[in-house]
């Protein structure tokens, strides 16, 4: 990439102008001609928002006329126009310009609006080549000095499209959340399935930019996860299956397999393809096989949002209860570990929320004496977790909120998971999966999962359903609902709500509603 290409993206990729210069988007007629006409059905992988500030959002599209298939665009930039207004018919527009689709980046366009009031809701648009995209719905983070008011936060993960339809957005898009959290799984590298639900593309699993293209472009093509993305912003992490199972670092899951320069190109091509697909800022331009991707959101004085990376910068999984105790094993990495502590001591929220991909309380999966524990999640880095848990000790109402297990498991977090009268210091939402491990067969679950209830008396609450979490977090408290659907084996299915849960402020810990 150029250098001048480089410095666009890095503020934003647009030329913002403020609302007095800005009339209603250009008619197919009056736009320059290009050089060559643009192929037919530019927005077809929609549009999104992301990462709300005060006064500003990320606007996110993809011209993709032929999305499994690499794109099906020409070899060339292409200027998209956008705007911004504060109604839905776009009487009241309030920000608008150009940005450039540049090849290089899959034709993706990322917009980093500022000057937008504060905690309202926006709507927005792109046009090229003289088609007019969908219009999606934003809403901005209230003012940095409100200490009152009501956050509703949505709760998501885990969407393997082989294994149904990610049909509880739907009903996430009836609940007006003012913003959505995705900690990770956003596709899954798995090779299509001839018994799926629905097939993955492709003949294998994704390796190269393109492979990696495809795939997005097909999760992004289910019409309930499009929806949800023109409904409210996302604040988005990814976990393991954006790149490969399991992967630590640089360490791929085979290395029997992958050598490190071959796995080296495959984070590259994963990471880019992620922020071709993501509705993030300039800061999470991927560096070949590196992406920065923790940061810290604020919703006024009611609650901060620290969002953790538990891949890239771990040490590689241990494989037995003596190497899960060893002090130098790292989660977060000395960076982001310094990052997270200071960003928890200096908050001045009421409510401190950490997005993290991976379990943080202790699961044991040994009915009876001993401990097998999931070396994968925090259960595999004690030392750095008891250090964490320290600190949550001293921090005013932490929260975790977290992805990776496909099932719901709501938690106490304990100083010392080993002493059944330690304290606790905080709570754990582990959420439902969107889709992943399909319609689970509850008497299997119930057998595999009740007799390791006595050995985890620190779980409140564990459930197998698909679905995701709601939250609604005001001064007094944090009331959440665990919203599960019948089935992801039909494009619809009704959500109910399968559980209420409350974390009252300043009392560390769940209880149920």
């Amino acid at each position: 990439m150029s250098a001048t290409a480089r410095r666009r993206f890095l503020v934003g990729g647009a030329a913002a102008v403020g609302a007095a210069a800005v009339g209603p988007l250009a008619s197919p007629g009056s736009v320059r001609a290009a050089t060559r006409p643009l192929p037919a059905g530019l927005f077809t992988l929609g549009v999104a928002s992301g990462d709300p500030l005060p006064d500003g959002v990320v606007l996110w599209t993809r011209l993709a006329p032929a999305p499994l298939a690499g794109g099906g665009m020409p070899d060339r930039a292409v200027e998209v126009e956008w705007q911004v207004a504060e109604d839905a018919a776009f009487r009241r527009i309030v920000r608008g310009g150009t940005a450039t689709a540049e090849p290089g980046f899959g034709h993706s366009v990322h917009v980093d609006v500022r000057g937008l009031r504060a905690h309202r809701d926006h709507w927005y648009r792109f046009r090229a080549g003289g088609e007019l995209s969908p219009v999606g719905r934003t809403r901005t983070a209230p003012h940095p000095l409100a200490s009152t008011g009501h956050l509703r936060l949505a709760l998501a993960s885990c969407q393997n499209w082989q294994h149904g339809w990610f049909n509880a957005y739907a009903d996430m898009a009836e609940q007006d959340v003012d913003a959505v959290l995705f900690t990770g799984d956003y596709i899954y590298e798995s090779a299509p399935s001839s018994t799926a639900v629905r097939r993955h593309e492709g003949s294998g699993e994704p390796y190269s930019l393109v492979q990696y293209r495809n795939r997005y472009a097909q999760y992004r093509s289910d019409p309930d996860l499009a929806r949800m993305h023109a409904s409210a912003p996302w604040i988005v992490t990814f976990d393991d299956h954006e790149v490969d199972n399991d992967f630590a670092g640089q360490i791929p899951q085979d290395p029997d397999r992958q050598s490190p320069g071959a796995f080296a190109q495959r984070l590259t091509a994963a990471y880019q393809a992620y922020y071709e697909h993501m509705p993030v800022r300039a800061t999470a331009i991927p560096d070949g096989p590196h992406i920065r991707m923790h940061r810290s959101l604020d919703f006024g004085r009611l609650a901060r949002l620290q969002v953790l990376d538990t891949r890239q910068y771990r040490s590689d999984q241990a494989t037995s209860e003596e190497a899960a105790r060893r002090p130098w094993m790292t989660m977060l990495g000395a960076e982001q570990k310094e990052w997270l502590i200071n960003g928890l001591r200096r908050s001045p929220a009421r409510w401190n929320l950490i997005g993290s991909q991976i379990m943080m309380a202790e699961t044991d999966l040994l009915p009876g004496a001993g401990k097998r524990w999931y070396y994968d999640a925090w259960d595999g880095y004690q030392a750095e977790r008891d250090e964490l848990l320290g600190v949550l000790a001293e921090v005013r109402n932490p929260v975790v909120l977290t992805g990776d297990r496909h099932l719901t498991m709501v938690a106490d977090l304990k100083r010392d998971f080993a002493d059944p009268s330690s304290p606790v210091v905080g709570a754990e939402f582990v959420g439902c999966s969107i889709s992943s491990n399909g319609d689970e067969d509850q008497a299997a679950f119930h057998a595999q999962w009740d007799p390791r209830l006595p050995d985890n008396p620190h779980w409140k609450l564990v459930d197998a359903h698909r679905g995701y979490h709601l939250f609604d977090i005001g001064p007094d408290g944090v009331d959440a609902r665990v919203r599960v659907v019948g089935t992801v084996r039909e494009r619809t299915s009704p959500a109910r709500t399968q559980a209420r849960l409350r974390v009252e402020n300043g009392r560390p810990g769940v209880e149920p509603a």
